[in-house]
């Protein structure tokens, strides 16, 4: 990961900002350099490329998720559901408090003509799918889940129907709640793996 200065962090936020108003496809160094106050040459000073800049928006958000997910502070007696729950709470916060992420992150069908932004997207989605097969290997193993669906497909049904959640947010201009949304969602699967 490398180290970014602060005003990289402005022009990247900048460009987060622009993507979740107008699209991904409205972002050029030329409106970006405008938002900010800056002169295109100025701004190249800082980021070669528009991709570099995306690029940088995902390296970013990847590793604010890994540092903040691994801060969570679990409770020693905390129950593998207790846990996802938790680790989904952070990440719909997240999501929550900067929309624009999710903007860029979902722009994934755009990204297949670019193979690093794609392959950085599914650095994200594959360290969260790590995250979930691990809680539900170690919930299965502990007999906090049931044995009835197997780890990989139930990893794949939480993350599919919290992507559901964060897409119809999205779709609704940020108008539904996430958070109530995504829980609900959560819980209804967890309901039918926790063994009672």
């Amino acid at each position: 990961m490398q180290e970014f200065t602060d005003r990289q962090i402005e022009i990247m936020e900048a460009a987060t900002n622009r993507i979740s108003q107008y699209g991904i496809q409205n972002l050029t160094i030329k409106t970006l350099a405008e938002d900010i106050g800056l002169s295109e040459p100025a701004l190249y000073r800082h980021f070669k490329s528009k991709n570099e800049i995306l690029l940088s928006v995902l390296d970013y958000f990847k590793t604010e998720m890994q540092n903040r997910i691994q801060a969570i502070p679990f409770k020693e007696e905390a129950t593998y559901p207790e846990k996802l729950r938790l680790i989904f709470n952070s990440q719909l916060q997240a999501f929550t408090d900067k929309p624009a992420i999710v903007s860029v992150i979902f722009a994934e069908s755009i990204f297949h003509f670019d193979e690093s932004l794609s392959n950085k997207v599914a650095e994200i989605m594959d360290l969260m799918q790590n995250y979930v097969s691990e809680n539900v290997k170690n919930g299965q193993e502990n007999g906090q889940y049931s044995k009835k669906i197997g780890a990989s497909t139930l990893t794949t049904i939480i993350i599919g129907g919290m992507r559901m959640a964060v897409l119809k947010w999205k779709l609704s201009g940020h108008k539904s709640n996430l958070i109530k949304d995504g829980k609900s969602v959560l819980n209804g699967i967890l309901k039918m793996t926790e063994k009672n």
